[in-house]
C-alpha cells in the first residue's frame, strides 16, 4: 500500500483573526531575533487571508508582498507595519 502525503501548509488552519494574532504571537517568541522568520510567519497569514487582498489594503505589489514575505531576507519596518495593519492586527510591547 502506497501513502501519499501532502506538504502542510498552516495558512489552511489559520481561520480566524484570534488565530493569526496567536500565530503571529507565538513566532514573535520563537524568532529570536530573525526578522525574516517573523516575515514568513506574516507571508502565512496573508495566504490565509488572501494575498491579493492584502496586497490592495497595505498598498503594496503581490510580487514585492511575496518577496517581503518569504522568508528568504527581512524586510524593510515599513513593509511590516503595512502588512501587519491591513491584516487587521496590532503590535504589543511587553517587558522582557
Amino acid at each position: 500500500m502506497s501513502e501519499k502525503f501532502s506538504r502542510y501548509d498552516v495558512a489552511e488552519y489559520l481561520d480566524t483573526p484570534e488565530e493569526m494574532a496567536a500565530y503571529l504571537e507565538a513566532a514573535m517568541e520563537e524568532a529570536d531575533g530573525d526578522a525574516a522568520f517573523i516575515a514568513r510567519a506574516l507571508g502565512d497569514i496573508a495566504r490565509a487571508k488572501g494575498m491579493t487582498q492584502i496586497a490592495r489594503e497595505s498598498g503594496l505589489s503581490r510580487e514585492s508582498l511575496y518577496k517581503a514575505l518569504s522568508g528568504d531576507r527581512s524586510p524593510e519596518f515599513e513593509t511590516i507595519l503595512k502588512v501587519i495593519t491591513a491584516l487587521g492586527l496590532k503590535l504589543h510591547a511587553t517587558v522582557a
